[in-house]
């Protein structure tokens, strides 16, 4: 039975065979120009011409001449690009996730003699050496990788088939993956996936623009307390300025007074001056005795004006006169005497208000 099987199996792979070969000599001989001696090749073609069943040339576009009957055209090769859509196949990723992935593959022959004797069919071969090629690389890559390296995958895919392509005469200019499906749960997943990262971005950029406000707010907060220090330092600078220039015009106008108040009292009649303002002000004083305190201490001549103006002019003149040699000790004797009196005077005063 089991004998049976393989040569059951044996037979149908060599029917296969059979079939694909006379496919592919069906296809290499129907549509082929006749032997008419005088040909015309069309541009960006290449006819392979075989001489009694060997290779003999390949007729280049334009006018060409063959001998009937012993030369025949065996493949017309098309220098063009061509362009080969690769069935969709699953593939397995490095994370275990099956895809499903098709392509598209560009692609010329270059020489036209391995083209027609080193493959039998160089589109299916080309083709299904692509999808092996595919299913390799997507195998080294994890399912992220995928999406984000296309490009590398597509350059891998075409350095890989032009390597094993090059004994075919063809030669694969570009490979572009066109659809990855992935499974219905990965998507799923991979859609919850992109909403996390999306609210976890979105919570960052939040967060930043928290900390951005009150960066801000500190700053400014900053800036206006040292704008304040600033103002206050220069209001404190400027007052200062201020109080000082008034007490220098202060003391220029009080100079100035006294200079000329000096000058007055030089001039005639200064003295009766002097004693005229000494009584006015005795007087102002003395109607403000008793405004801030009960108790004051008074002379027993308060009300005697005339004396004490006298009493004031006298230290005036005192002051004003020039000290004579020799009479120092007299003036400092007389000027002792005058204290011990004035304050016997003011003892019997403070024994009398106790009295009273």
């Amino acid at each position: 039975m089991l004998a049976r099987a393989a040569r059951g199996t044996g037979a149908l792979l060599l029917r296969g065979s059979v079939q694909t070969s006379g496919r592919a000599s069906r296809r290499a001989s129907s549509g082929l120009p006749r032997n008419t001696v005088v040909l015309f090749v069309p541009q960006q073609e290449a006819w392979v011409v075989e001489r009694m069943g060997r290779f003999h040339r390949i007729l280049e576009p334009g006018l060409n001449i063959l001998i009937p009957v012993l030369d025949r055209i065996r493949y017309v090769q098309s220098l063009k690009e061509i362009v080969i859509n690769v069935p969709e196949q699953s593939a397995v990723t490095l994370d275990n996730v099956t895809l499903q992935i098709d392509g598209v593959l560009y692609l010329r022959i270059m020489d036209p003699y391995k083209a027609s004797y080193g493959v039998e069919d160089p589109e299916y071969a080309v083709t299904q050496l692509a999808q092996t090629t595919m299913r390799s690389e997507l195998g080294k890559l994890s399912l992220d990788k995928v999406f984000r390296e296309r490009e590398s995958l597509n350059a891998n895919i075409v350095d890989a088939i032009n390597q094993a392509a090059d004994c075919w005469g063809i030669r694969c200019l570009r490979y572009e993956i066109k659809d990855i499906h992935v499974p219905p749960r990965v998507k799923e997943s991979m859609q919850m996936q992109v909403e996390a990262e999306r609210r976890k971005r979105a919570t960052v950029l939040e967060s930043e623009g928290t900390r951005e406000s009150a960066i801000n707010v500190a700053e400014g907060k900053k800036q206006a307390q040292i704008l304040a220090s600033e103002a206050e330092k220069a209001e404190q600078i400027n007052q200062a300025a201020g109080e000082a220039s008034a007490v220098l015009a202060k003391a220029k106008a009080k100079a100035e007074a006294i200079r000329i108040l000096a000058a007055a009292l030089t001039q005639h009649n200064g003295d009766a001056a002097a004693s005229l303002t000494v009584a006015e002000q005795y007087v102002s004083a003395f109607s403000k005795l008793a405004k801030d305190s009960n108790t004051i201490l008074l002379p027993s001549n308060a009300g005697d004006v005339t004396s004490m103006v006298a009493q004031a002019m006298g230290v005036y003149g005192a002051l004003t006169k020039a000290p004579v040699p020799g009479a120092q000790d007299s003036v400092s004797s007389r000027n002792s005497r005058d204290v011990q009196g004035t304050n016997g005077s003011l003892d019997e005063e403070l024994d009398r208000v106790k009295l009273s």
